[in-house]
């Protein structure tokens, strides 16, 4: 997923919201730490192969329940 500082969306929020206009997802960050995230809204339906609605199956597979840190990175490719 694409890293955003502060400093870069202060000189060039068009630019940024425009990538997210088309279906960028990024990680704001603040000095060199993740902040936010930026993502674009979407009125559909999330598609199957969403992670959030396969965690259970992801968790299964992994023959072990996931720890926060494994949540984060399966959801937010981080």
């Amino acid at each position: 997923m694409r890293k955003v500082s502060v400093l870069e969306f202060r000189k060039d929020a068009k630019k940024i919201l425009r990538w997210a206009s088309q279906g960028q997802r990024m990680i704001m960050t603040y000095r060199g730490k993740p902040v936010c995230r930026i993502e674009p809204i979407d009125d559909e339906t999330p598609s199957e192969n969403d992670p959030f609605y396969r965690l259970d199956q992801i968790a299964q597979t992994a023959g072990r329940g996931l720890n926060n840190q494994e949540i984060d990175r399966i959801l937010y490719e981080t």
